[in-house]
């Protein structure tokens, strides 16, 4: 990652730990491993940003919510995270201890009395629902509660390749289109929210805030606010931040709103790894390396996306001398990441590590088949390891009955 040379401030980066320093047989396996460093670096980058641009950015948990990390990032001017559940608003409310701001597609009776009494922000995702739940959120500001109402909107423009991540896709259940807006239920509504990114760079924001305005911009003068939602990849190496700083101030000079930006991969985005052990190399015509974690597991979006991890010091088949099927240690057939070539042979016992495997992937695993979960360490900027998580058969127990 390079620093941006083009801001009015000095955006110097801090350096990470370099990958080969790391004693990989030293790490108890499995375990998903952030670096510290890593961490600070995009924190350091993200909050470089929040202060140039002048916009409030704030953590997506669906993406990123390793609680033990959460005083690092306090430390760097974030307020605040989004959640879309009950629990991830308690996450919120009682280990990131700043704003908590909340949408889901749907909220249930029994659940939104508790998701209110949480929310400082709360996001509509259609106005039947705002209709259904205005009586209780009149009655808590009623009483003195300070919540501020929003409204997502589609403005069906999207640049996103992979349809399962697409929001603004035909048919989306996610958010109001301009055909169903309802100006006359607009009381009492603060803001509105648009997501329709994923991983993508600010020349798309760009692109997407000319959609949004031309569909809600004749709403905007009777808003204090507008949320523009996730996926905003600022820490990948390329991204354009300048731009990103540029159609921030912009928007808000134009139209006087608070702004938010709520990216999840962003904080997560290279800041760790999930080591994993060789536990046996079986042949059938090709030879197969079976690990001590599970693809559909421990790494679903391998699958879901899908995508083909990096694993360090392997390359693609013909790379190099030794090839192997990578595969995992549940009975699903499928459970497989696919072929990878070695400068050396695989035997039990050696570390196979997976780059960038923080974000959009701990919040996703399951404890399918009941095979052993990854621990949760982070490896300290002084060297030191720490084990903050372990998980046992008590876990695997507690999720069903």
């Amino acid at each position: 990652m390079t620093a941006p040379d083009s801001l009015s401030l000095p955006f110097a980066l801090p350096d990470v730990t370099p990958v080969d320093s790391v004693d990989w047989a030293a790490i108890p396996s499995p375990a998903f491993v952030l670096d510290e460093s890593r961490l600070r670096r995009n924190l350091s980058l993200i909050s470089q940003v929040q202060q140039e641009s002048g916009a409030q950015i704030i953590v997506a948990f669906k993406g990123f919510s390793m609680w033990s990390t959460f005083p690092m990032l306090r430390e760097y001017g974030i307020t605040g995270a989004t959640a879309s559940s009950l629990n991830e608003a308690r996450l919120a409310r009682e280990e990131m201890k700043g704003e908590v701001h909340v949408y889901a597609p749907a909220y249930s009776d029994a659940e939104f009395p508790q998701i209110l009494a949480l929310a400082d922000h709360l996001v509509f995702n259609s106005f039947s629902q705002w209709e259904r739940f205005r009586p209780q959120v009149q009655a808590a500001r009623a009483a003195g509660q300070v919540v501020h109402v929003g409204i997502r909107v589609n403005h069906e423009y999207g640049e996103v390749e992979t349809d399962l991540y697409n929001p603004a896709g035909p048919f989306s259940r996610l958010g109001v289109t301009r055909r169903e807006f309802r100006e006359d239920l607009l009381d009492g509504v603060d803001g509105l929210h648009f997501h329709s990114l994923c991983e993508n760079d600010s020349t798309t924001l760009e692109r997407t805030l000319e959609a949004f305005e031309e569909k809600f911009g004749e709403f905007l003068p009777r808003m204090k606010w507008v949320n523009f939602g996730g996926g905003h990849l600022m820490t990948r190496e390329g991204y354009d931040i300048p731009r990103l700083i540029r159609v921030i101030r912009s928007f808000r000079e134009r139209y006087g709103l608070h702004v938010i930006l709520e990216p999840g991969s962003a904080f997560g985005w290279q800041t760790g790894w999930l080591v994993s052990s060789v536990l046996d190399v079986v042949q059938n015509v090709k030879q197969a390396a079976l690990l001590d974690i599970s693809v559909s597991a421990h790494m679903p979006d391998v699958l879901e996306m899908p995508y083909r991890p990096r694993i360090l010091g392997a390359g693609n088949p013909g790379d190099f001398e030794y090839e192997y099927i990578i595969g995992g240690t549940t009975c699903l057939a499928g459970d497989v990441i696919g072929e990878y070539a070695f400068p050396h042979t695989l035997k039990v016992g050696d570390r196979v590590v997976f780059d960038d495997m923080i974000h959009y992937t701990m919040v996703k695993t399951t404890f399918f088949n009941g095979v052993k979960h990854p621990d949760i360490g982070i490896l300290h900027a002084d060297g030191r390891y720490e084990v903050v998580k372990t998980f046992g058969y008590e876990e695997f127990k507690a999720k069903l009955s």
